[in-house]
């Protein structure tokens, strides 16, 4: 056999084998900071397979969600954290706990509602009422009550060795889980922190620290609590005063009738303007003839979507003909219509703004949070305070309501503009004006359409809700079937606002698709 000749491609390639060795080896030493040895050998072996790879970390098992914790783990520190504290729980019941607590308290509210039973049974017989055998039947009915009791009292009271193995079970399990799994984490995020050094590694002592704090205070109040129901207030109940409330709300109420007496010029400005838009749209669909409605709604559809969107449009509108829900439909898009033209007005404008501006963008961002979180319910009191009830009111809940997405993806389509595009245009002499209408908004156009169509179908969503507060229309029809239980009629007023959804949905995304 001839021997094996070394060639300068194998040397090389042992020699970038051994420098990547020492310089993981490196690596691993400054992530784990502790006892360097034992973590290089089992990340090796971890690192050797891409399947779970089971080793045993006593540390991790003996600490647990300290550990995980103290290693920045708190995605695995906190579920072991609740099994720990869930077992530790159960072994201070088992051990201290009492678990016949709640047995006696009904023990004794039963025992006074017995008292008194015995009185007038005692009363009875003695006055002979007829009664007296109805009485003697209930004090003998508590009496057989408490007796079951007592003894599910004691059963329970004879369970608490049972519950107290059931917890060591348990916690034994977590730490066995703990202690195998524990490796293979930090060996995972090892692998992160090789392309994230912002990462933490090591096990400072303020996190060590504050994990076990933090997971000491969990598991003693949750032992107090469940282990000694009733004997700690304040694990029971938040601590808190009924003035705190009661001045709260004097201060909100005092705050909007300051709003609605000095803001009322600004208030009515809004209501003229939304109405001058309202009655113009109205006008164009409630007081046309039905026949030119229908007619320009199936020939925009078929210019933006096609003939055979057109036909579906064209059968959705006989169907809201057919069933008599024609000027509810025309009533609620021209709501609708007015609630997302002052929202497409207003919000394109804001995002172009916002989309060059960060600052102003992060002011905004919690208030347009604000605005979609915020359940209808809540923010149509302060709008029914300054506006009123009826259509202006409903307009403006509508807008707060669906008037975000446009912002956000208008923000959104103007920061997806290439860099190298935008700096082309500006090298071949570009000005701002230019900039903005010729290369920015053409290629953000996509994702600011798509915000229209959604500032659209969430205002179709607030139709039902606005006309809570007197608008009129489909959600008129729909509210009414719920309140009177009336199924066939909120089914069919609900397909005519899906109906309507779809086809300005269409009308919207259909040159796009």
């Amino acid at each position: 056999m001839m021997d094996q000749i070394n060639t300068p491609l194998t040397d090389n390639e042992a020699e970038a084998a051994r420098i990547y060795t020492e310089e993981r080896r490196k690596n691993i030493a400054e992530f784990v900071r502790t006892n360097p040895e034992y973590y290089i050998e089992n990340f090796d072996k971890i690192g050797a397979s891409s399947r779970f790879t089971a080793t045993f970390n006593m540390m991790a098992g003996l600490f647990g969600p300290v550990w995980f914790g103290a290693r920045g783990l708190w995605s695995w520190a906190l579920p072991f954290l609740i099994i720990e504290t869930l077992a530790i729980v159960q072994i201070a019941r088992g051990l201290f706990g009492d678990l016949a607590a709640e047995a006696r308290e009904r023990i004794a509210s039963i025992e006074g509602t017995l008292e008194l039973r015995r009185e007038q049974l005692a009363a009875a017989i003695e006055s002979g009422s007829d009664k007296a055998d109805v009485y003697r039947r209930t004090v003998e009915s508590l009496e057989a009550s408490i007796g079951g009791i007592r003894a599910e009292a004691d059963a329970l009271a004879e369970q608490g060795i049972w519950i107290a193995l059931a917890g060591v079970a348990l916690l034994v399990i977590a730490k066995l889980v703990q202690a195998v799994s524990a490796n293979w984490a930090l060996e995972k995020r090892f692998s992160e922190w090789l392309s994230d050094n912002s990462i933490r590694s090591g096990m400072p002592v303020s996190q060590i620290a504050f994990s076990a704090v933090f997971m000491a205070i969990i598991v003693l109040a949750s032992v107090l609590h469940y282990s000694f129901p009733g004997r700690f207030s304040l694990l029971d109940a938040f601590p808190t005063n009924p003035d705190f409330r009661i001045v709260s709300i004097e201060g909100v109420e005092a705050f909007f009738a300051f709003c609605v007496a000095n803001g009322e010029a600004l208030f009515d400005a809004i209501t003229y303007c939304i109405r001058l838009l309202l009655d113009a749209l109205e006008l164009v669909f409630v007081s046309t003839p039905w026949i030119v409605v229908a007619s320009l709604i199936i020939l925009l559809t078929w210019l933006t979507a096609g003939i055979r969107t057109a036909i579906w449009s064209g059968a959705f509108l006989a169907y809201m003909g057919l069933l008599g829900f024609w000027d509810k439909a025309m009533t609620t898009l021209a709501l609708l219509g007015t609630a997302a033209c002052l929202s497409i007005v207003i919000g394109i404008p804001l995002g172009m703004f916002a989309a060059r501006r960060p600052r102003f963008y992060a002011f905004i961002q919690p208030i347009m949070d604000f605005m979609q979180t915020m359940p209808a319910f809540v923010f149509m009191i302060p709008v029914i305070a300054f506006f009123g009830t009826g259509k202006p009111a409903a307009v403006v809940t509508t807008m707060i309501f669906g008037g975000t997405p446009v912002v956000r993806l208008t923000v959104l389509g103007l920061r997806g503009v290439p860099e190298s595009v935008r700096e082309a245009a500006i090298a071949f002499g570009a000005n701002k004006w230019y900039l903005l209408t010729r290369v920015d908004l053409p290629l953000a156009s996509p994702s600011i359409r798509a915000g229209i169509n959604q500032t659209i179908m969430l205002s179709l969503a607030m139709v039902v809700v606005a006309s809570l507060i007197g608008a009129k229309g489909l959600g008129e029809d729909v509210l009414e079937a719920l309140q009177y239980a009336n199924v066939g009629q909120g089914i069919l007023a609900g397909f005519s606002i899906l109906f309507c959804a779809m086809i300005l949905d269409r009308i919207v995304q259909g040159a796009r698709k």
